[in-house]
């Protein structure tokens, strides 16, 4: 069944291939911008299309006579009551009563899938994100691009994609060595030597006391006093598979699960960025060459050095960029460069969720995929801020078993999984957020998260009460739905477009902005009841009433419901 908006966006289309069948509008002008949306200014009408104006210069047209043209038209389709041109060519229709009573029926029927559509049929995305060191367990600066990847990643699946969730295991640069010598230290202190201080440089949290202590079990004292070419490899490999596993374990507290972990070291081991480089001198994207010396005052121990350099400069970057170190090692970007080249292999396009502190790499490694994959594979690199913790709008202090932050699992356990999640949606990715522990659980109309909850288990509730009435609402009669009640109907209509738009600009705070308005008219067509016995849902003396209003209610549940499936939020039935 075809959703409002995409049922007037076809009618449109219809009418715009009549205008040319009639020699009215030019043939084969381009439509991908046409749009059809809710106007800006709601006294102007339910529906708006700007056709007219963005087909009339194309066309050769007068945009106000295409309008009139198209206008008369839509006039004809039995949903339209009025059809208004506006300005110099806008198109402002008023739909009839009836048709916003068929939109509820829709949402009745598809239940759990309104709102989903075939916008991204037959597209493979590559969504990764988190790809937090392997050094320890996830903290809040981790959490929000957590939480801004995975929903995104149910946002596109909801609009039809396949999806790949993928993290990037960074397991072979000198953070893993340095994870692997605060492991020796750990290890040798379960063994009952007196380690004192943790010396700088090393990881300090308590964390690592377990995994010390399961090498002592396992390993005895062989390697207390033998050289770090003895245990290095062994006791990196081993920290890090026990780190992933306390990383997996504090992303299930979020919901999160992850399809794929790549390895930075197999990338290596697997001589991927030895490939992507040959491609690239293949295609004359790679030469030796010498980089410019660091601008204003020149280290002493500088030195030119010729290094194999990509022609990011090409591609838009302010420099090309070296892909190797002097040492012969792969410099992050060139086994960044191959990663990606790897990602490339299974999907049509990709995205990566970035902490905002990696902005000044994302031109170079654009210009790396775009090299690698001859522009055919979109990327997109979405920027998170950092969240600033605060407690009653104190900065909150550290915690001691982490080292030096606080972890992602004692905040879930605080305020729970649906909290942080839909808390961590409230602003734009790319926007500095506050996390205060004490407004985020506040029942107010200031917390998003309780008001959008709270219009769902309000829901539920009048349901129960409907029930527990004896009233039989299983066949309303939506034609008792009058205009007031009506206007819950157009916003909830509103779903499908969201969704669509959401997964087009790759935003999924779209959706919780959209719910928490949603959630605002329910609680104002709610309270209007308060005001006026005769708005009420629940109408004691009314069965047939209540079942109508009840059956928009439902509806309304539901499509909150589904906006928070796809943030990966419970829907409470309670509170």
């Amino acid at each position: 069944m075809t959703t409002l908006y995409a049922r007037f966006a076809a009618h449109i289309e219809d009418a715009l291939n009549a205008l040319e069948t009639e020699g009215v509008l030019t043939a084969g002008v381009d439509r991908r911008n046409v749009t059809v949306e809710p106007p800006r200014d709601a006294s102007h009408g339910d529906l708006a299309t700007n056709a007219a104006m963005v087909l009339a210069k194309p066309a050769g047209m007068n945009p106000r006579a295409l309008a009139e043209a198209l206008s008369a038209k839509l006039a004809a389709l039995d949903e339209v009551a009025t059809v208004d041109v506006a300005g110099p060519g806008f198109i402002n229709l008023r739909l009839t009563e009836d048709a916003w009573r068929r939109e509820l029926t829709l949402i009745a029927a598809a239940a759990e899938n309104y709102g989903r559509s075939a916008l991204g049929a037959g597209t493979t995305v590559n969504v990764e994100y988190v790809s937090a060191n392997p050094t320890g367990p996830m903290h809040m600066g981790h959490c929000r691009g957590a939480v801004v990847g995975d929903a995104l990643a149910s946002l596109l699946e909801y609009a039809g994609h396949k999806v790949i969730r993928e993290y990037y295991v960074n397991d072979a640069g000198g953070q893993v060595d340095v994870l692997a010598r605060s492991v020796h230290l750990r290890y040798r202190e379960a063994l009952g030597e007196a380690i004192g201080e943790i010396p700088e440089g090393l990881y300090p949290g308590d964390y690592l006391v377990p995994v010390g202590q399961a090498l002592a079990a396992e390993h005895g004292d062989r390697f207390v006093a033998a050289p770090e070419s003895d245990w290095l490899i062994l006791f990196r490999e081993f920290a890090v598979a026990k780190m992933m596993d306390m990383i997996r374990a504090d992303l299930a507290l979020l919901g999160i699960h992850h399809d794929v972990f790549a390895s930075e070291a197999i990338v290596q081991r697997e001589k991927k960025p030895e490939a992507a480089e040959a491609f690239l001198r293949e295609n004359g994207l790679v030469y030796d060459g010498v980089l410019e010396a660091p601008k204003g005052e020149v280290d002493p121990d500088w030195e030119a050095v010729t290094l194999p350099l990509f022609r990011s400069t090409q591609f838009g970057d302010d420099q090309d960029r070296p892909i190797k170190k002097s040492n012969g090692s792969w410099t992050y970007f060139g086994a960044d460069m191959a990663y990606h080249f790897q990602k490339a292999q299974n999907a049509d396009a990709l995205i990566d969720i970035w902490g905002a502190d990696h902005a000044g790499t994302v031109k170079r490694i654009k210009a790396a995929v775009t090299a690698l994959t001859g522009g055919t594979k979109p990327f997109d690199v979405k920027l998170v801020q950092m969240v600033r913790l605060l407690r009653g709008g104190e900065p909150v202090k550290m915690s001691k078993r982490a080292g030096n932050f606080v972890t992602l699992a004692d905040v879930v356990r605080e305020v729970g999984k649906d909290v942080v999640r839909f808390t961590m949606l409230t602003r734009k990715a790319d926007a500095q957020m506050d996390f205060d522990f004490a407004k985020v659980v506040e029942a107010s109309k200031d917390n998003p998260v309780f008001y959008v909850q709270y219009a769902h288990a309000r829901i539920c509730s009048l349901k129960r009460k409907v029930a527990e009435a004896g009233m039989d609402a299983s066949n309303p009669n939506v034609a008792l739905l009058d205009a007031t009640d009506l206007e819950l109907a157009k916003l909830a209509a509103q779903f499908p477009r969201i969704v669509d738009s959401a997964a087009t600009a790759r935003e999924p705070h779209r959706i919780a902005f959209y719910l928490y308005d949603l959630a605002a008219a329910f609680h104002a067509h709610w309270n209007a009841g308060n005001d006026d016995p005769e708005r009420r849902i629940f109408l004691v003396n009314s069965a047939e009433m209540t079942a109508a209003r009840l059956f928009l209610a439902s509806a309304i549940g539901q499509v909150i419901a589904n906006g928070l499936s796809i943030m990966g939020v419970a829907a409470a039935e309670e509170m």
